[in-house]
């Protein structure tokens, strides 16, 4: 059962990062000669501000190693949140989904928009719109400003400092007996003091929330259903609540009025999408060793122990392949087509599977299909260009990351990518120069500059190459000239 919620206690990178930067920079929230974050009277820093930060944190957080960089977990969930941001209250804020590799149930939202989500919360969500409550929850926090309103108690503050709180209090979402150690050693009170929403909070992010989930086509019963299940799982498991109950108080009064709201909205059966439930078995695919997986899903087939039969037969299938059976894997697939389970997560599978078997040209075709049915997923587009690397069509792969970034031009992972191939193609400072965008991308400004100087060396360019070059390295010593004043 998902309320068995025991785990290893661990410091993570980021709980180690968070009290790197805080004991470094202990006199940040004092110091009078730091840049000015405005008056913030209101508890309120400006949008602008709070993605600057929201965007350093993350980049920080990409580098922790529960972060889950998985394509397909990250496309579902920001489909499942872009719906539900086009029906928040500021649809235009731009959020931004990802998931963490973690058992705890757990979903938080930091600076700017970016929502974290726990696979743990995705397993135990018993439908989607449970999990969609839970995200309706967090956009909510975020929308109304309630991470920045709580933190900002000082009228000055640097961006540095900021960035070193944030990280803590994500840390502390996770172990909070060691960020409260780092905040402790600090003296950062208002730090400690945000370890848990306030019951205000919560009660706003519910009502909104609410709204939201409401709005957006979900069923609105499902979030109290599954806070009431959390607050249950507390009583039983008293000496072991679950990790979201300790960062966002519950109490009786606040599931009576998620009840309430419920009973008085117009009642709306509302079914799981398909991608849910494939999402969920391949989660539940990648635990344990390969045979172990294969082991648990064919014993939920025969004894016909699930709710989505080609969940559980693409859930086999995610197994068999990493246990390397891919004539059983292949049946599988050729079970959920009898099956009509259509999506792009069946495809990639498919095309997974010609890959794994060394067939990169049967993968790619398999994938250029699907991207006609499925344009701008990015788990295909990644796969396809994967494909035609493997395959060696290095030229084909260049024109179509070039297309690819029109429309991602913010996407590190195709730069990286470029950067590959440009490598394989003998191609030095294309190579350095792709390379020092994926670095820019990813807040890291020394790798890139390092990058960009390695393409000046290259000898391989030409005139207007190296003016392209130059010119970068000059907008990116700008950047890191201000990154050093903002520390």
């Amino acid at each position: 059962m998902f309320l068995s919620l025991s785990r290893a206690s661990r410091l993570s990178r980021l709980s180690a990062l968070a009290l790197s930067l805080l004991l470094a920079y202990p006199a940040l929230l004092h110091a009078d000669d730091l840049p000015d974050l405005g008056d913030v009277s209101q508890n309120e820093l400006s949008p602008a501000m709070e993605k600057q930060i929201g965007q350093k944190v993350m980049n920080e957080i990409r580098q922790d190693p529960s972060f889950l960089d998985d394509p397909e977990v990250t496309t579902y969930l920001n489909q499942v949140g872009g719906r539900l941001a086009a029906a928040c209250p500021d649809p235009g804020y731009g959020f931004i989904f990802f998931a963490m590799k973690d058992p705890t149930i757990n979903a938080f939202a930091t600076y700017g928009g970016y929502v974290g989500v726990n696979t743990g919360l995705l397993l135990a969500a018993q439908s989607e719109s449970e999990l969609a409550g839970v995200l309706a929850h967090e956009l909510s926090h975020v929308t109304q400003h309630h991470l920045a309103r709580g933190i900002t108690t000082s009228k000055q503050q640097s961006i540095a400092a900021m960035v070193a709180m944030g990280l803590a209090l994500l840390a502390a979402r996770n172990n909070p007996q060691v960020a409260g150690g780092a905040m402790a050693a600090t003296q950062a009170a208002a730090v400690q003091s945000q370890l848990a929403y306030s019951r205000d909070y919560e009660r706003e992010a519910d009502r909104i929330g609410f709204q939201t989930l409401q709005k957006a086509g979900f069923d609105p019963r499902a979030m109290g259903e599954f806070f009431s299940r959390l607050a249950k799982a507390t009583r039983v498991y008293e000496n072991n609540a679950p990790a979201y109950l300790r960062t966002h108080p519950l109490t009786t009064e606040r599931i009576a009025d998620m009840e309430n709201r419920a009973q008085n909205a117009h009642y709306k059966q509302v079914p799981d999408s398909l991608d849910f439930q494939l999402i969920r078995a391949k989660l539940r695919a990648q635990q344990g060793t390969p045979a172990d997986a294969v082991a648990d899903f064919s014993s939920l087939l025969k004894e016909k122990k699930f709710s989505s039969e080609a969940a559980t037969h693409y859930g086999l299938a995610q197994a068999q392949l990493r246990a390397r059976d891919f004539a059983g894997a292949e049946k599988e697939v050729q079970l959920l087509h009898r099956l009509k389970a259509v999506s792009p997560l069946v495809d990639n599978l498919a095309a997974s599977l010609r890959s794994a078997q060394g067939d990169p040209a049967g993968a790619a075709a398999l994938l250029r299909s699907a991207m006609k049915t499925y344009p701008g997923n990015p788990a295909l587009i990644y796969a396809y260009g994967d494909a035609l690397y493997a395959e060696g069509q290095y030229s084909t792969l260049i024109a179509f990351l070039d297309n690819q970034r029109q429309y991602r031009p913010q996407d590190y992972r195709l730069y990286g990518l470029e950067a590959k191939t440009y490598s394989a193609m003998g191609r030095h400072l294309q190579q350095h120069r792709a390379q020092a965008e994926y670095y820019a991308l990813l807040g890291q400004t020394a790798q890139a500059i390092e990058q960009l100087q390695l393409a000046q060396q290259a000898g391989d360019g030409n005139f207007y190459e190296l003016s392209m070059v130059d010119a970068r390295l000059r907008e990116l010593r700008r950047r890191q000239q201000d990154e050093m004043k903002d520390r």
